[in-house]
């Protein structure tokens, strides 16, 4: 049998975005991100933030060209994995790696789903961090209790595939998901297919027909559609946007609200309670 990665926790998800100040501008104004980290290089400005207790990294080239036709989007994610098992599973699922940085890979999102999956055997959300002053991230409960966005951490990510059955299959035997739940998405028109992977879920979603997963797929390709947040109450998290004049659309599940790509730089969020 293939070697199956087993990932301890998420680490962080990957978002491409076209400007560097604007976009921390606009998630700090919004979501009173914390910066955590400046990691600048000749091929891109990266860095890490913190929402909620979700770490973002955002890349933003120095020339948008060649990210111009699909714009922002989720570049991937981060799993905390142990690196020998996650090497042997990449040969034995035949997974390309397009960067190795020795301690860390990224694969080829062609090669899974349209996701470059980042693998590192270290952690994040415990590490003191210099641009805080040497202080850690902020602690859940400040965020669930005392933000006024009321939120409480990542309940995982959707991810747009065109067929439910080869991507569980795929992600079953290649990062040890655990089906959870099957449902309907009547407000994407798609199928859902909840897998338990590491501390949050991978949620698939395949269209049943023509609607905005379906045109998301023709537009960007498989690939994660959106993180899916946590949040206290829902009324008060659309409270909070509504005062902020952000406007928010039904999620992807029900009972969840969404703020839709074009008013959050490109990417989609949602909320939810459970």
């Amino acid at each position: 049998m293939p070697t199956s990665i087993r990932p301890v926790r998420v680490n962080h998800l990957n978002v491409v975005l076209e400007d560097y100040d604007a976009g921390l501008a606009h998630f700090r104004a919004l979501f009173g991100a914390d910066f955590l980290l400046d990691l600048p290089s000749a091929e891109w400005h990266a860095c890490l933030i913190d929402i909620g207790r979700v770490i973002f990294e955002i890349f933003v080239p120095p020339a948008f060209l060649l990210n111009s036709r699909h714009g922002a989007h989720y570049l991937g994610i981060e799993y905390q994995a142990n690196m020998d098992e996650v090497r042997a599973a990449l040969t034995d699922h035949k997974v390309r790696i397009v960067r190795d940085i020795k301690v860390a890979v990224h694969t080829h999102p062609a090669d899974g789903y349209g996701v470059a999956f980042e693998f590192y055997d270290g952690a994040f959300h415990d590490n003191q961090w210099a641009a805080l002053d040497g202080a850690k991230m902020k602690p859940a409960e400040y965020w669930r209790d005392e933000h006024p966005l009321g939120l409480a951490g990542l309940k995982g990510y959707t991810l747009a595939v065109a067929d439910l059955d080869a991507a569980t299959a795929f992600f079953k035997s290649f990062i040890s998901a655990e089906p959870v739940y099957d449902a309907a998405r009547p407000a994407i028109a798609a199928r859902a297919r909840g897998l338990q992977v590491a501390d949050a879920i991978l949620e698939l979603i395949a269209p049943t027909g023509d609607g905005p997963l379906q045109q998301h797929l023709q537009r960007l390709g498989q690939g994660i559609y959106s993180t899916v947040f946590t949040v206290r109450d829902l009324a008060q998290a659309q409270s909070y946007f509504a005062e902020r004049g952000v406007p928010t659309v039904p999620g992807s599940a029900p009972d969840s609200i969404a703020i839709p790509a074009e008013a959050n730089l490109g990417v989609i969020f949602e909320f939810t309670e459970s």
